[in-house]
């Protein structure tokens, strides 16, 4: 028997009585080994891989239905369908199925069989023998036919036989008959025994007789039977609510009466399946199987026949656009779009494909940027709906289009921007809605997800474009809350205000005071009680993590872009003030943010670090934290142990030379005191090296020609050459020619002979480790040397393995002068450097 490939899509059915899609494949029928006998193989479109191998049993039933689909059960609770791409293959794979049990094609059920034991007891008894006699359809034989209906429940065998009685003989159309006589001489226990009958009919789970029940003729009736259930004591009013309560709204239009007559059938059929019929026992949930594939089935017949008429779609969209179109009308439009996308699922991939290609082309981004600005909440709500399921389904039509908006379009008003802008505004206690639209966002700007070809570099040209119209409105409430710039804060109040105001209203007057570095519990940004710029309230740190998980995800999967970003927002320095929330969820959201930066092991982000002494704020919360042994503990610990193991040598020199005398006193864990050992190690090797090097060689180790220190600065570059666009790169500190070196290191000593006395002064002093804290100053003025703080660094501890070096350890600090740079000017004492701990200093300081 040859092999048979054909295309389909594998269904099972899940706890819920919905269809879950397993995949996409070719099916064929073959012999297997293992299974000992003919079996149907699907093996995966993309990669090959086995979705389903099932035995052709004889015992079991499978049905064919709507000409594409074959339905069966493999165990109890498990039922298959495959939906077949063409008829053709449909019809193929069924003949193969008939030809190993034994059944004439044409038949559309295979018998269902029972266990052999089962089987011939059941052939034993004369009235199994053949089709069950039904009693007539009479007023006195309900009882009678009640009992039979319910009988049969329990074998598969006699379900069988008596499904075919009752689609031979047109018996159906005669209950129902009964049904109405009974209504009109208020025979109640008639209406009992109705019920009981078509609840069994139903549990008979054959599509051949949904097909009768639910035709418009019987539909009504059958839900009015389903009224008079024994156990209630008032019959329900299904009927009423069905055709009073429950309106059709058309919001075109529907001229196809075809397509009407199946809205309203699976309407009701929902209805009766949702509503009226009670839950299921764990005895009866394969009995509805069937009722569930019809529903299923019947909203993809919507739904292409709604595509195919592309005059309604038309119709639909220019109504949906225009500016007169009134409110009430356009949240009906945008409701018809959320559920004809919801009914779109049901496809299979190529007329999905097809289906929202058709909506693209007739301009449904467009559309929902209109929708999405509007006020009315249930229209936002809905419209966001519709937009996962377009970037769920391609989102590089999505990026394509946000693309070629923003060479006609101011940022304020591209799509992706509006978007940003309703995840920032949502107005939900719990941020359910901006929850939902970070994630579409990460979605479309999730590197993996892009395509690359030999002519168009999609991650290149998306990632340009949303660094540099997008990402600025993404920051704009974290910076606003973390800026002591009045001006600068006014600037994004005033530029973003549509982004900000629902989540940052002031409630006072702004005062012109200088707000403080520090976070009160009542302000995440640094202010005084009569300056609130905006609360540390639940709903307000909920959106900084929403923002802080998508920069976070930026800094894994993006290279330059947000590294160039970074460096010139001073980015980390912003994010590390929400250290000091009240929240500890926000705290852990920015101590994860650097916790990913290091994780990197990126020379520049540590240089970037250590001169910012951006260590500070993590350690001061480590230590303000005292000795309660929770979440925020254990991250900041893990943070300093992953240095460790790593062995990053110039982040360990930085930690232990200003914050050891702080962490020495923390001893349920090793990670300082394995810190402080790294250093020593490190710096008695440095030391032996510089002993074996001659000593007029030793002193030509304190210059470093200019070409090798801009080749340190720019050397992330060629991190990712295959990217491309326009790159802001962050100054590089200025190099000198090296003649004039000495020169300027003695400036730098007499410096620091001017600052020494200052600087023990203002050392703090420890008498717990809960009150050891360090001055930070988080605004971007004190990065770039603008009205400035001190920063104190300590005096790093003398080895303690008797090293011979002579070398001192130098602390000092000193004011910034102003510079572009966005790293602080400073002088200070990098290790290691040239082979060995010396003393350098910002050459642009001493300009």
């Amino acid at each position: 028997m040859s092999d048979t490939r054909r295309r389909v899509k594998v269904y099972t059915l899940n706890e819920d009585r919905q269809w879950d899609d397993r995949g996409t494949g070719h099916v064929s029928s073959t012999y297997v080994e293992e299974l000992k006998g003919m079996s149907l193989l699907v093996r995966a479109e993309s990669d090959g891989s086995l979705l389903l191998e099932s035995k052709i049993n004889p015992n079991t039933a499978y049905q064919k239905q709507q000409d594409t689909l074959i339905v069966w059960s493999e165990a109890e609770n498990y039922d298959l369908a495959l939906s077949f791409q063409e008829k053709a293959g449909c019809d193929e794979i069924w003949e193969k199925i008939c030809q190993v049990q034994g059944k004439d094609p044409s038949v559309e059920v295979t018998q269902d069989l029972i266990d052999e034991s089962e089987e011939e007891r059941f052939e034993e008894m004369p009235e199994t023998s053949h089709l069950i006699d039904l009693p007539t359809c009479e007023l006195n034989k309900l009882e009678e036919i009640a009992d039979l209906v319910t009988s049969v429940l329990s074998s598969p065998i006699r379900r069988e036989k008596l499904a075919l009685a009752l689609e031979n003989e047109g018996y159906i159309k005669k209950l129902l008959q009964l049904f109405q006589a009974c209504e009109n001489l208020e025979n109640t226990e008639g209406l009992h025994h109705l019920y009981e009958i078509i609840r069994g009919i139903l549990f008979l789970n054959k599509a051949t007789l949904f097909e009768v029940m639910f035709s418009d003729e019987c539909i009504m009736d059958v839900v009015g039977c389903l009224e008079y259930d024994p156990a209630l004591a008032q019959p329900k009013r299904h009927r009423e609510f069905l055709t009073k309560t429950a309106k059709f709204k058309e919001v075109i239009p529907i001229t196809d009466s075809e397509l009407r007559q199946k809205i309203h059938q699976t309407y009701r059929v929902q209805y009766i399946q949702d509503i009226i019929l009670p839950t299921p026992s764990v005895f009866e949930e394969n009995f509805l199987s069937t009722l569930t594939s019809f529903i299923f089935f019947n909203k993809v017949e919507i739904v292409s026949m709604l595509q195919e008429d592309e005059k309604f779609l038309s119709e639909v969209f220019a109504q949906l656009t225009d500016e007169a179109t009134d409110d009430d009308k356009r949240r009906e439009l945008v409701n018809f779009f959320k559920e004809f996308c919801a009914f779109s699922q049901t496809l299979q991939p190529q007329n999905r494909d097809a289906f929202f290609k058709t909506l693209a082309k007739l301009g449904i981004l467009p559309a929902l940027e209109i929708v999405m600005g509007m006020d009315d909440l249930q229209v936002r709500s809905a419209a966001t709906d519709i937009f996962s399921y377009l970037v769920e389904f391609s989102p590089s039509m999505v990026r394509e289009f946000v693309m070629q908006e923003a060479q006609q379009s101011d940022d304020d008003i591209l799509l992706i921007n509006v978007v940003i802008e309703q995840m920032i505004c949502d107005t939900d206690p719990e941020l359910g809605g901006a929850v939902q639209l970070m994630g579409l966002l990460r979605t479309l700007i999730d590197p993996e997800n892009m395509l690359a070809t030999t002519n168009k570099t999609e991650k290149s040209e998306f990632l340009n474009f949303f660094y540099n119209h997008c990402m600025h409105v993404l920051t704009a409430p974290l910076l606003t809350n973390t800026s002591e710039d009045k001006c600068e804060k006014d600037f994004f109040l005033k530029h973003y205000r549509y982004s900000w105001s629902f989540v940052c209203t002031p409630s006072h007057s702004h005062s012109h005071s200088t707000p403080s570095s520090s976070i009160s519990q009542d302000n995440i940004v640094g202010s005084n009680k009569n300056n609130t710029i905006c609360p540390d309230n639940y709903q307000t740190a909920q959106l900084l993590a929403l923002i802080l998980e998508l920069l976070t995800f930026c800094v894994e999967h993006h290279t330059y872009h947000i590294k160039n970003y970074i460096m010139n927002k001073d980015l980390l320095r912003r994010v590390l003030v929400l250290m000091n929330s009240k929240h500890t969820f926000l705290a852990l959201c920015a101590l994860r943010f650097m916790r990913r930066i290091i994780g990197l092991k990126d020379e520049f982000y540590n240089r970037y670090i250590t001169k910012g002494n951006l260590f500070e704020p993590v350690i001061n919360a480590l230590l303000d934290n005292g000795t309660r042994y929770n979440l925020l503990n254990s991250a900041v610990i893990e943070l300093f142990e992953f240095i460790r193991v790593e062995d990053i040598k110039s982040l360990t020199a930085h930690i232990v030379e200003n914050f050891y005398k702080a962490l020495e006193s923390i001893e349920y864990v090793q990670t300082f005191k394995g810190l402080k050992t790294k250093y020593e190690q490190e710096k008695d090797r440095q030391n032996q090296k510089l002993n074996s090097v001659p000593s007029i060689l030793r002193s030509n180790r304190f210059r470093r020609d200019a070409k090798a220190l801009e080749e340190d600065e720019e050397m992330w570059f060629n991190e990712d050459e295959e990217e491309e666009g326009k790159v802001v790169v962050a100054p590089a500190e200025k190099s000198k020619p090296e003649d004039d070196f000495p020169d300027n290191y003695e400036k730098f000593m007499e410096t620091k002979k001017a600052k020494e006395s200052e600087d023990k002064e203002n050392l703090p002093k420890r008498t717990s480790p809960g009150g050891f804290k360090f001055t930070f100053s988080h605004s971007a003025s004190a990065a770039n040397g603008t009205n400035s703080k001190s920063v104190v660094a300590q005096t790093p501890p003398a080895t303690s393995n008797g090293s011979s070096s002579k070398t001192t350890n130098l602390a000092t600090s000193v004011t910034a002068t102003k510079t572009e740079s966005c790293c602080v000017a400073q002088v200070g004492v990098q290790w290691p450097f040239t082979g060995t701990i010396i003393a350098h200093c910002s050459l642009e300081l001493l300009d």
